[in-house]
């Protein structure tokens, strides 16, 4: 029967792009079912209509999981990032020297991205006990300065703009 068949997921990478390549990429990855299990946009707590997060336990393991890959990779780094309610944004770097990796990637070169975000969710899972993630995410290849300031300023501004955010709910 047709009416068995799973419907295909879209493949949202670029076929022919090496994600092992030396660069920077915009990343956002939601929690399952886009629950809040991350932080809370707070109002008023200090400076008046100034937004601040607070993270929540969970929050607390992505942010610490985040230090000890960056310590991990010399190659791979996270310094731009964003713990939302329910949702990631973080800018990943890759500058491999060479050609190669003083330590072991996390993958083959031209998967460097989707094994860092799989390895990431898997260590932040494991400590948190719970499944944190849905299944995908979203990555934005940068390809300029330019780029890469506006997605450093969406990170940043992230928290004031959450009541207009996409993937805002109470």
């Amino acid at each position: 029967m047709e009416n068995n068949k799973v419907p295909k997921r879209k493949e949202i990478r670029l076929k022919e792009y090496d994600y092992g390549a030396n660069g920077a990429y915009f990343v956002t990855v939601c929690t399952k079912d886009k629950k809040h299990l991350l932080s809370t946009i707070r109002v008023g707590d200090g400076l008046p209509d100034v937004p601040h997060i607070e993270l929540t336990d969970n929050g607390r393991t992505v942010k610490e999981q985040f230090e000890i890959m960056n310590a991990l990779y010399e190659d791979i780094n996270v310094n731009h990032y964003v713990i939302m309610p329910n949702h990631i944004h973080f800018i990943v770097e890759i500058t491999k020297r060479n050609g190669t990796s003083g330590r072991p990637s996390p993958t083959r070169s031209n998967a460097i991205i989707p094994k860092y975000i799989s390895t990431f969710k898997r260590f932040t899972n494991r400590k948190s006990g719970i499944d944190l993630w849905q299944r995908s995410y979203y990555d934005h290849i940068i390809r300029s300065e330019a780029d890469y300031n506006e997605k450093r300023n969406y990170i940043s501004e992230n928290p004031q703009k959450w009541a207009d955010d996409e993937y805002y709910s109470n």
